[in-house]
């Protein structure tokens, strides 16, 4: 396995490069500085908004490519590179659906801002970990003027076992992404982190062969599916560690900069005399 081949590290947000506070580590930055200096692009590829992955990667967002809305969303600092809309059609399908059931929490994502109807104050609490820029609006039916990469829901128990099964006939119409513990995320069938990374591959001309992925659950199984270096967490989804090569310790472990380290001293020893 040589690492020194790889030109881009791709890492997911929660679940991988944050540990269970949402916290980045100073290790991070540090081994970012050593990425940077061997000139590996670094993507953050998450299901966040942009300005959430914005906010806590805020020291090198300017440097860095950030993929948001699973894939929907590409800037390279001030520039955007690419995003894929979810059209009002599928919005106003969807919402009906989602109201039907108790208990489950709905947010509208937009370029612009996110926006719920739910004015519990228990989920807008969670809400801000996730999205800095939100807005409460009476009615989501009643679009707001934005363009729109997403519908997210939010469910406190557990995503798997009371949103997916709702919204599951909708597969192949729509995106649909089991993407955490409590979350699902619907977006048009088109959008997903790995069409995002393909682009970007293509962009840079960088190969699957150099490139390395972490991630942890399931909407990074098409971003895995673009780098031959796919690292699946020790927190992650079974479904994740069937389909990634290699393995690596938790987010609360330090897994990502653990593999990072690697690479950094396999670029070293390439580049002595």
């Amino acid at each position: 396995m040589d690492l020194s081949k790889v030109k881009m590290v791709v890492t997911d947000m929660d679940g991988t490069l944050l540990n269970s506070k949402s916290e980045v580590s100073e290790q991070f930055f540090e081994l970012y500085q050593a990425l940077k200096s061997h000139q590996i692009h670094f993507v953050a590829a998450s299901g966040r908004q942009y300005n959430s992955i914005q906010e806590k990667l805020s020291r090198i967002s300017e440097e860095i490519t950030i993929v948001a809305e699973n894939g929907s969303y590409v800037k390279h600092g001030n520039t955007e590179l690419g995003s894929i809309l979810l059209s009002s059609e599928y919005i106003k399908l969807l919402l009906p659906i989602v109201r039907e059931v108790k208990g489950l929490y709905t947010v509208l994502c937009g370029k612009k801002s996110a926006y719920i109807e739910q004015k519990e104050e228990k989920f807008k609490n969670i809400l801000q970990e996730y999205y800095t820029k939100f807005d409460v609006i009476d009615d989501l039916m009643d679009l707001p003027d934005d363009d729109f990469f997403k519908v997210a829901i939010y469910h406190f128990e557990s995503s798997e076992t009371y949103i997916y099964p709702v919204v599951k006939h909708l597969e192949g119409i729509l995106q649909i992404k089991v993407s955490g513990n409590n979350w699902v995320d619907i977006a048009d069938p088109t959008a997903n982190k790995g069409r995002a990374i393909q682009m970007l591959q293509q962009k840079h001309g960088i190969s699957k062969e150099e490139t390395m992925v972490f991630g942890d659950y399931n909407n990074d199984l098409e971003m895995i599916d673009q780098a031959f270096f796919s690292y699946a967490m020790a927190n992650a989804h079974d479904n994740v560690k069937k389909a990634a090569r290699f393995h690596t310790s938790s987010n609360n472990e330090a897994g990502v900069e653990i593999i990072l380290q690697e690479l950094i001293k396999a670029k070293n020893q390439q580049s002595k005399p």
